[in-house]
């Protein structure tokens, strides 16, 4: 038996931050019972293209639910709460989590408090905007923008940008997956349950670790530097004669291998033999490298410089990416049983045991309450009638 196939995890989640949270969960074989309103449900589902040919199974939605099962109730009506009280204790829920506003919890009937009444070992989980006694809603962007990561990316002399991923979203999910395990120990060893509290905004200015002691204790002034380095040159991103690549000289004997090649010893000048001197000109000292790189092939530049062991990088689109043999046998999949459709799926950021039991296949993304009848009617003994009943009141 895996070790997290007994953890049953209820997660009333929308959006990003908390269905990347739980799709890390299922990787470690945990039964995970995605949460929806019976009438709005997750926005997500309808973010993408329609690939399915249906609703609230959109592309976006399926990048991050496969191997989880889904059910609707509105935790609005006391009849909801009474049913989800069920689940929690007749289900024997471990962790329980949620993205709602901090102001919904005691009026939806999932706070940590009522919970812990339920069940006393209880691993409750909420993850907020700004912390449990902010109500402000918080979307990736806006998170990017007041924790300074925009601030940070983008050309020096352009507009501030996000960043190709959603780092306040799935850097907070890989905070708070860390806390679970803390939790999770925590209760084997002691018998006792936890209360996590987790900020999207704290988790990202968390990252922040050079710009803020530089600033605060230091007096520098952090800001955008496009591809380029503040303390090592010559380090950015070069064109060559079909694409790009990433160069990253370290230190001086490392830029003496590299002005030691035919092709570049026309750099080799005594103001750029110490860093401090190729920093002091980074811009010509770029342009002067670009202006030799765009004349030879990606490859060729990249066998030179590992042969003299200068680290470099090519910038790969993520079709290449996912053709990396580093890469593409760990990809994760799942198959659509309804249609066919086979989705490949980002890799895990590390392999578990239970992904290798199941040989990297994860179940489809539930379909929008598709395991109504089986949580509520075979594991909580609603009948098929009672079960309509409560569908025509809009309860599930």
């Amino acid at each position: 038996m895996e070790l997290f196939s007994n953890i049953t995890v209820l997660s009333l989640e929308q959006a990003t931050v908390l269905p990347y949270l739980t799709f890390r969960l299922a990787q470690d074989g945990m039964e995970v019972i995605r949460l929806e309103h019976p009438v709005y449900g997750d926005p997500n589902r309808m973010v993408g293209e329609d690939v399915l040919g249906e609703e609230r199974m959109y592309s976006y939605y399926l990048c991050i639910n496969a191997g989880k099962k889904a059910v609707t109730l509105d935790l609005a009506s006391p009849q909801g709460q009474g049913l989800f009280r069920k689940m929690i204790k007749e289900l024997d829920v471990d962790i329980f989590a949620t993205n709602q506003l901090p102001k919904n919890y005691k009026k939806l009937g999932i706070d940590y408090e009522t919970l812990k009444q339920l069940k006393p070992d209880i691993i409750w989980v909420g993850v907020t905007g700004f912390g449990p006694g902010i109500n402000e809603a918080a979307y990736d962007p806006i998170l990017q923008a007041r924790s300074g990561l925009m601030e940070l990316t983008g050309e020096p002399d352009g507009p501030p940008q996000v960043l190709g991923i959603p780092l306040p979203d799935m850097g907070c999910s890989e905070h708070t997956y860390g806390l679970i395990m803390k939790a999770l120990y925590k209760r084997a060893v002691k018998g006792e349950g936890s209360c996590i509290n987790v900020s999207m905004f704290e988790s990202s200015v968390s990252w922040l670790t050079v710009p803020i002691t530089l600033t605060a204790t230091f007096g520098k002034k952090i800001t955008r530097r496009g591809n380029t380095h503040e303390f090592f040159a010559p380090v950015s991103v070069f064109e060559t004669k079909d694409g790009f690549l990433y160069l990253a000289v370290g230190n001086n004997k490392q830029w003496k291998a590299m002005v030691s090649q035919e092709i570049f010893s026309t750099l080799d000048r005594p103001e750029y033999e110490k860093n401090e001197g190729r920093i002091k000109d980074v811009t010509n000292l770029n342009k002067a490298i670009e202006e030799i790189t765009r004349n030879y092939p990606t490859q060729e530049l990249m066998e030179l410089f590992k042969s003299i062991g200068v680290p470099v990088g090519e910038i790969k689109k993520i079709s290449d990416v996912i053709k990396d043999p580093l890469v593409e046998p760990i990809l994760l999949h799942t198959k659509d049983p309804k249609t066919g459709l086979e989705v490949t799926l980002a890799p895990p950021p590390h392999m578990t045991p239970y992904l290798e039991s199941c040989k990297r296949e994860l179940s489809f993304p539930p379909r929008f309450g598709e395991h109504n009848r089986l949580i509520f009617g075979e594991k909580l003994g609603y009948t098929e009638e009672q079960l309509k009943d409560l569908e025509e009141q809009k309860i599930i």
